[in-house]
């Protein structure tokens, strides 16, 4: 087996994992030292911010769960190069709150280190994102429109 095939596996095992909610799973794909970022408004989604090494991911990922009572994944695309793999997904996230499904574009990009995942980028369509989260449009919040039109 390829590296690059070895290291797609390990990509779905992770989102696997995550989605069923097995945060310990989730974490023993990564290295101690995991760095991660996701390019989110942190003043919105202030749980987002870079985390680095296990525990800040982990805790990151359980906050996720604490706000989400499901998630799932369609991998549109996952594309991979020796240690590096890139992914296209479509993401599903179900409200605990009002189990309305917040559903987002994301690219996210991993670094492996000896079989595992030292690295996570992640690039969210987040003015949408942001707009099913609050369940508001924003747009006119942005051009200084009163939210009523007025």
């Amino acid at each position: 087996m390829t590296v690059e095939r070895l290291n797609r596996q390990r990509v779905r095992h992770l989102h696997d994992a995550f989605a069923r909610g097995d945060i310990e799973a989730a974490v023993a794909c990564c290295t101690e030292d995991v760095d991660f970022l996701t390019h989110a408004p942190i003043d919105v989604l202030p749980h987002m911010g870079p985390r680095h090494g296990k525990a800040e991911l982990r805790d990151l990922w359980q906050t996720v769960w604490s706000r989400y009572s499901e998630v799932r994944y369609k991998a549109a695309h996952i594309v991979a190069e020796g240690d590096e793999v890139a992914t296209y997904l479509q993401a599903y996230f179900r409200k605990r709150s009002n189990e309305r499904v917040v559903q987002f574009d994301m690219a996210v990009f991993y670094t492996f280190r000896d079989g595992l995942i030292s690295e996570i980028r992640e690039i969210i369509d987040s003015y949408d994102l942001v707009q099913q989260v609050l369940e508001r449009e924003i747009g006119p919040l942005i051009v200084g429109v009163p939210a009523d039109g007025g």
